[in-house]
């Protein structure tokens, strides 16, 4: 592809007229030749480099760049000099006895990565994400994730109402339900959790028979950052209950 190609890819439209999406850095990509042996389709992907990283890998075809031309198709102040070009892929079907949690009109990509990356090290669990929330293949999602975006399946614009027929017990959490630590909590399959900024709407959990749970705080502010709420739970989920 040429750089201007190449560069459009910061923007979703492009991402989707192409079904590629860009990652950059080091790391991210370390992360993307780890898997191409069970993704066999990511071996598609092209990496740009400036010639420090032009002998980084012989697992991909290695386009050498200019840093002019590496700081046009990245979008960090200061980018690495790396950076791979790669095919969009499909999530694999659920595995058996894989959870999942469902995340509602998330719009900050910092705080999906994050979450990814969180999922990523638990494992065991896939990403939902409901109509509207932020791109998976965004730009700062892929490098927040630092290459979990790999890892973890992620299905995009699932409807909310859909989550009861694939799931027996759902759970949500917010402000007002049972503690995390009930032992219950560790029996449901799919966990929903609000955007940023307006959390669950009323009747939400009501609309689709969903449990509510809370994590225990002091309370001195009204809400808890989404990612964080992730985080707390994975590691309930992964402790055996008690």
């Amino acid at each position: 592809m040429k750089i201007d190609e190449v560069r459009k890819l910061q923007q979703r439209k492009h991402r989707e007229e192409t079904g590629l999406f860009l990652v950059e850095g080091e790391h991210p990509v370390q992360e993307l030749l780890k898997v191409l042996d069970e993704q066999p389709r990511l071996r598609a992907s092209t990496l740009y480099c400036t010639r420090e990283y032009a002998t980084f890998t012989a697992a991909l075809p290695v386009q050498v760049v200019n840093p002019k031309q590496m700081a046009q198709i990245c979008e960090t102040r200061t980018p690495q000099g790396i950076v791979a070009v790669a095919p969009i892929l499909p999530p694999p079907l659920p595995r058996a006895g894989e959870r999942a949690i469902y995340l509602h009109g998330l719009q900050d990509p910092g705080n999906l990565g994050t979450i990814l990356r969180t999922l990523a090290w638990f494992g065991d669990f896939r990403c939902l994400l409901g109509p509207g929330s932020v791109d998976v293949h965004n730009g700062k999602v892929v490098r927040a994730s630092m290459g979990a975006i790999f890892h973890v399946p992620v299905e995009a614009d699932v409807p909310v109402e859909s989550l009861p027929a694939r799931f027996g017990r759902i759970a949500c959490l917010d402000l007002t339900g049972t503690p995390i630590a009930n032992p219950d909590f560790h029996q449901h399959d799919c966990f929903v959790y609000g955007s940023e900024a307006h959390g669950l709407p009323a009747e939400f959990s009501a609309g689709i028979k969903a449990t509510r749970f809370s994590i225990a705080g002091e309370a001195a502010i009204d809400s808890l950052n989404v990612a964080m709420a992730v985080a707390i739970s994975q590691y309930e989920l992964h402790r055996a209950p008690g």
